[in-house]
This record gives structure tokens, C-alpha cells and sequence, in this order.
């Protein structure tokens, strides 16, 4: 027997001898691999808090601070013990004990979690410590992989040898994000309790130290505060006559601090800083404290929330707590100047970060229908030119028999273009990208930016709004109808000044010359035109045609003269409505992050809803202003529904019809068309 004790001992210890050694290559390989082009973490020893950069509006107010911006630094003797403890119950209870990485608090993260995943009651935990954290946060990124979690603990390791703990701590509490904009806990605890650290009561250091795992989360603030206190119990940091009591303390959140403004600016601002980031890296713009002044304008940032989150809440409501909740986004510049006055990319940013007006990609429907029609008039084509709205049947495109239908399910027969275009009637869209070729009538929005200029696979569904594309680019488009023709960049940022007041230079960093009336200034671009003046005129005057009596009626400003364009894709899964008056364009697009019908009774007349929405705020003191004319036109009064002179057809609705040089009204009807036979291929 004891033999065989000492046999098994003997296995045992050989067992363990051979585990040790397999770590230790394994880490001396992990320490071979990763080890050697780590950051230099030596240069926290002589950390000091960044100056800050400020993102203002137009108008001089402060939008937004960046991370290491909005921070009072601490000191770890400034700090409240209880404080410390609250953070070190909540995210590190070895922290005094473990050399960087917490094997004991792994193990139990392992065992944890399994337990969770099976369905046992227990609570899923993670093993990061708070010097691994450091490490994260001031060199590493945030991705979730095996490579980025060792070198995070090798300089965890590295980090410890060469500071103390009250060092670490220090750098944590000071870098930490606790939400509303607020790094470390200096800065948050003015913004949620309007009080220095010192001041700090043992309810409000458990809030705090709660707030890393779910900054922007509050509505399980009570929940979260009291595990950190019961956390602290365990621990033996207070007794449980102290958790008690300070469980019983309401959580009187500044009352200064507004969700409602960051919700407001906070797509806006996120683009800002992708687009800093990338022209002028991390460590400027997070660290030499610029001023940066934005295209922003706070009172048509909040109108532009306030109609698209209208409209959203309009639909949601019906149906009730059906998901997925409809999204959606609107975007509104300066056509003149490509300056941003307002953007919104979904219902809440604390929801959903994606931004929708920059960053979805969607399919557009009849909103490129203008530039299909573009094509035409540049030809020479007058937009009364006749175009058959009647079935067309046999007409094959590769592997695909195409039947187009309108959305009525009817034919009229001969009808001018401007009304095919201002009902967006689908058959004689057919017709007209027949009659000028499918690359033709794709070239145009290819030119105006709305489709990329290397498209793949150019087909008949790409003219008729198969096509993908963002509704910045689309709202970028439509600007070069009525600036002249000119592709403006969309721009956010008007200037940048260092922290010693100098306008630094770049891609969209230099000042524009503004006027105080908001006048376009006289030159917009040095490239030439994308199109002809008197073509761009006529999709104007077919456009501002859509708004008074076509499918955009729900566009309508009171007052104010309005262009624009209504879009809805198959089965409804999209809708949009792009429109302007002459100085500030808008674009609206609804619809589910995942496509799906938006069902029965929906439609683009809801984009165009909010669009108005947005615009009577926008122009509530705003004069009129009529679209520029060019030189050359001839202007005629004509009939609505046939094109013919109103002399010679006074019947109906008469509108006023512009003419190049060389184009006039049709001629007098004959007689209606009731009925029309299908037509094989179709013609123009």
C-alpha cells in the first residue's frame, strides 16, 4: 500500500514538474513573440493629464470634450480611501496581491462563466485587473483577440515591476471613462454630483465604480451601486450597517448634466472625430488641446432630432413592442458650401453608434430618378417631351424578364416627362433609360457622386434605384442641381486652431470666408460644372413640380419655395425624400438596420414629413427665395397633362414650363389615350 502511495505521489510530482516547464517555455515562446515590440510604458512614469480639445458649434458653444480632455486629475493622496475601495471591491479584489495578471480571479472567471453558460445561477464575470486595464487603455486597442490580450498581460507584468500600486491606481482612476463625457473620477464626480472627490459620500464612490462596466448606462444605476456596496462588504471594506445605509441614500444625479445634449450632437461629433483622427492622428487630436469649430448649428441640430425622432416614435408606437424598432437618419447642409448644419444617424447613439446618413449603405429607389431624367434634358430633351406609359411585356435583360409596373397599377397612355417625373411613374422611367442606354442614364449619377465611378455589373436595375449608396452621398448629389453644378465636399469642420491660437492647415481644417447673412460665397469651386445651366434649371423646376403637386406634397413649406425628390424601394424596405430651397438642403432615409417591409400604409411620404418638419424651423426666418434662372430659357404656360400650350389646351392644370432655345409646347391633343396595347421592348 504504501508502495503504491509513493508510485502515485511519484506520477503526481512528475506531472506538476512537467506542467511547470511547459509554462515556462510556453511563456518564455508568448514573451519571444509578443514580448519585444511592446509600447514604452516607461513614459507613465512621468504621466500628466493631456490639455483639453473642445469641439465647439457654429455659434462658439461647446459641444464635446475628447477622452483625455474632460479630466480633473487626481492624485492618489487627493483620493477618498473609500473611493479606492469601491473600484478595487468592484473591478480587482487581488489588486494589492497579484503581480499585474490574477490567476486566482481567472480561475474563478472560468469557473464562473461556465456555470453562466449552463444555465446555473451564477454571474458572468471577466479577468482583466486594473493594471491590465491600464495597459489597455493607454496602448493597446479595444479588439477582442488572443494576441491583444497577451500583450496586454506582458506590459500588465512589466507595469508592476516597475511602479507601485498607488502609481497604477493612480493612472486608472484618472483614465477610466465613466460616461457623459466625463474620464476619471475628478471629472466624474463634477458632472454627476456637481462635488470634488473629497466630498464623495460612500453611496455616490459605489455609483462611481459602477459605472465602468456600463458607462452610459443609468437605469440600472441603483442595482449596480448596491452590488459595489454589497462587493464591499465581502470584502470587508465597510460593515453591512454601512451598505445599508448607504443603499437607502437616493442617487441625486446632477441635474445639470443633460443626456438629451449629447443624444443631440453625438452622431455629429463621432464623425468629427473619425474624420480628425484620420487626417491628424491619435496623439494631436487627443492630447494639444485645439479648438475646434464645426459646421454644426445647435437650433437646426435639434430641430433635425426633434422631426426625425417624430416620425420614428410615430411609427414604433403602433407597433407597440414589436421588434425590430424602424431607424432612420436626415442630414441638412449649405449646397452652396458644403457645410453641415445638422446631421442625425438614428434614433439614440446610446443605442446604436452606426450612423445611418454616413455610414448605411442603402438601396435609393426613385431618388435617382432625377438624374436619370438629367441625362435626357441634357440631350436636348424638352421636359414636355412625350413618353408612352403603357405595359411592357417580353423586354429580357440577360437572364431577367422585366415587367415594370407603376404603383397605381395604371397606364396613361403619351405624358409629358416632367409628369412621369414629378408622380415617379415607373414605366416611363423604363422607357427613357431604354431610349438613352442603361450606362448613359447611370453615368450621370456617377457623376454627380451619388454612385461610385468604378461600378461593377452596370444594369437596368441600377438606373431604376437598385443601387446602394449612403444619404450623404445622395444629399451631395442632389446639391449640384441647384449650386450651379458643382460637387461640393461635404464638410464638418470649418477650422482648427492649436492650443496657441494658430488656424492649423489640411483636409477641411482651413477657415471659409463667411458672410454674416449666411450668404453662399460668390465662388464655390474651381472645377468645371458636372452640367449645363439651363438643364440643371429645367430638373429643378421638375423637382420643385414633385413638391406642389407630386408625390413630396408632404414636403410642402408654407411660403417658401421647395425642390425635391420622393424615394421607396421594393416592397417598401427603404424610403427617402431629398429636397431644398435655395440656400439649405435636407435628406431623410427610413427604414430597418436589417431591410424588411415597412409594411402596409408606409411610404416616402414619411420621409417627406419629416423633411417639412425640419424645414419650416429651419426657415422660420428665412425671407423667400425663388431658384436662380439662367440666361437663355423662354417660359410658357402649358398644360400639365399634355404638354400643349395653354392656348391651345386651356383645360386642366397650367403650369409655367421652361424652354431651351430651339424647344417648344407639343402640339394640341387629338384625343386622350383609355387604352393601350403591350408593347414589345418599348420605345421612347
Amino acid at each position: 500500500m504504501v508502495m503504491k502511495l509513493k508510485k502515485i505521489l511519484r506520477v503526481f510530482l512528475n506531472f506538476l514538474f512537467w506542467l511547470f516547464t511547459f509554462c515556462i517555455a510556453a511563456l518564455a515562446v508568448l514573451l519571444l513573440i509578443y514580448g519585444n515590440d511592446l509600447p514604452d510604458y516607461k513614459k507613465l512614469a512621468t504621466y500628466a493629464p493631456p490639455v483639453a480639445t473642445r469641439l465647439y458649434a457654429s455659434d462658439g458653444s461647446l459641444l464635446i470634450e475628447y477622452a483625455e480632455e474632460r479630466r480633473v486629475f487626481i492624485d492618489y493622496a487627493d483620493m477618498p480611501p473609500q473611493l479606492i475601495n469601491a473600484f478595487i471591491a468592484a473591478e480587482d479584489q487581488n489588486f494589492w496581491t497579484h503581480p499585474g495578471i490574477d490567476v486566482q480571479g481567472i480561475t474563478r472567471a472560468l469557473v464562473n462563466n461556465g456555470l453562466h453558460m449552463l444555465g446555473f445561477d451564477a454571474r458572468f464575470s471577466g479577468a482583466s485587473t486594473i493594471t491590465q486595464q491600464v495597459a489597455k487603455n493607454f496602448f493597446l486597442t479595444s479588439e477582442r483577440t488572443i494576441s491583444r490580450k497577451i500583450k496586454e498581460a506582458i506590459l500588465a507584468l512589466r507595469l508592476e515591476r516597475t511602479f507601485s500600486k498607488q502609481h497604477i491606481l493612480t493612472l486608472y482612476m484618472n483614465q477610466i471613462y465613466l460616461g457623459a463625457r466625463a474620464y476619471g473620477v475628478g471629472s466624474a464626480a463634477l458632472m454627476y454630483f456637481n462635488k470634488p472627490v473629497a466630498d464623495l459620500t460612500l453611496s455616490e464612490c459605489a455609483f462611481l465604480a459602477a459605472l465602468p462596466k456600463a458607462p452610459n448606462n443609468r437605469d440600472d444605476a441603483i442595482e449596480r451601486r448596491n452590488y459595489v456596496l454589497r462587493r464591499m462588504v465581502d470584502e470587508g471594506y465597510i460593515t453591512q450597517e454601512e451598505a445599508d445605509n448607504a443603499a437607502a441614500e437616493p442617487l441625486n444625479i446632477n441635474s445639470g448634466f443633460t443626456a438629451q445634449m449629447e443624444e443631440e450632437f453625438q452622431y455629429f461629433a463621432e464623425d468629427v472625430r473619425r474624420q480628425l483622427l484620420e487626417t491628424l492622428g491619435r496623439e494631436t487630436l487627443y492630447n494639444e488641446g485645439l479648438y475646434i469649430k464645426t459646421t454644426i448649428v445647435p437650433e437646426l441640430q435639434r430641430a433635425a432630432s426633434a422631426a426625425l425622432n417624430k416620425e420614428l416614435d410615430r411609427y414604433n408606437s403602433v407597433r407597440g413592442e414589436t421588434e425590430p424598432k424602424l431607424q432612420g437618419a436626415i442630414i441638412a447642409m449649405n449646397p452652396h458650401t458644403g457645410r453641415i448644419v445638422a446631421m442625425s444617424g438614428g434614433r439614440s447613439f446610446n443605442e446604436s453608434s452606426f450612423n445611418r446618413a454616413t455610414q448605411a449603405m442603402r438601396q435609393i429607389g426613385s431618388t435617382i430618378k432625377p438624374f436619370v431624367y438629367l441625362a435626357a434634358l441634357e440631350k436636348g430633351i424638352s421636359p414636355e417631351s412625350l413618353i408612352l406609359d403603357a405595359p411592357i411585356v417580353g423586354w429580357r435583360e440577360d437572364d431577367t424578364l422585366w415587367k415594370p409596373e407603376n404603383y397605381d397599377k395604371k397606364f396613361l397612355g403619351d405624358i409629358p416627362l416632367r409628369y412621369a417625373l414629378e408622380t415617379s411613374r415607373n414605366v416611363p422611367a423604363v422607357r427613357m433609360v431604354q431610349s438613352l442606354g442603361v450606362e448613359n442614364a447611370i453615368e450621370v449619377a456617377q457623376r454627380f457622386g451619388v454612385y461610385p465611378q468604378d461600378l461593377k455589373n452596370i444594369n437596368l436595375s441600377l438606373a431604376l434605384g437598385s443601387g446602394e449608396t449612403t444619404l450623404q452621398r445622395l444629399v451631395q448629389g442632389y446639391s449640384a442641381f441647384v449650386n450651379g453644378g458643382y460637387l461640393i465636399e461635404p464638410k464638418l469642420v470649418d477650422y482648427i486652431e492649436d492650443r496657441y491660437g494658430r488656424v492649423l492647415n489640411g483636409s477641411n481644417t482651413t477657415m471659409i470666408d463667411w458672410q454674416e447673412d449666411l450668404l453662399p460665397p460668390e465662388k464655390v469651386s474651381d472645377a468645371e460644372p458636372l452640367s449645363d445651366p439651363q438643364s440643371l434649371y429645367q430638373m429643378v423646376s421638375i423637382l420643385q413640380g414633385v413638391v406642389e403637386r407630386g408625390t413630396g406634397k408632404q414636403a410642402r413649406v408654407p411660403g417658401h419655395t421647395i425642390a425635391g425628390k420622393t424615394g421607396t424601394t421594393n416592397d417598401v424596405k427603404d424610403i427617402w425624400f431629398v429636397g431644398f430651397s435655395k440656400n439649405l438642403i435636407a435628406g431623410v432615409y427610413l427604414g430597418f438596420d436589417l431591410p424588411q417591409p415597412l409594411g402596409t400604409g408606409a411610404g416616402s411620404y414619411m420621409a417627406a414629413r419629416v423633411f417639412a418638419d425640419f424645414m419650416k424651423v429651419a426657415l422660420a426666418d428665412e425671407s423667400d427665395q425663388p431658384f436662380s434662372v439662367p440666361d437663355g430659357l423662354t417660359f410658357v404656360r402649358v398644360n400639365r397633362a399634355s404638354g400643349a400650350a395653354a392656348s391651345a389646351d386651356p383645360k386642366g392644370t397650367i403650369i409655367t414650363e421652361a424652354f431651351k432655345p430651339g424647344q417648344k409646347p407639343n402640339p394640341a391633343p387629338q384625343s386622350s389615350v383609355k387604352e393601350t396595347k403591350p408593347v414589345v421592348g418599348g420605345v421612347f
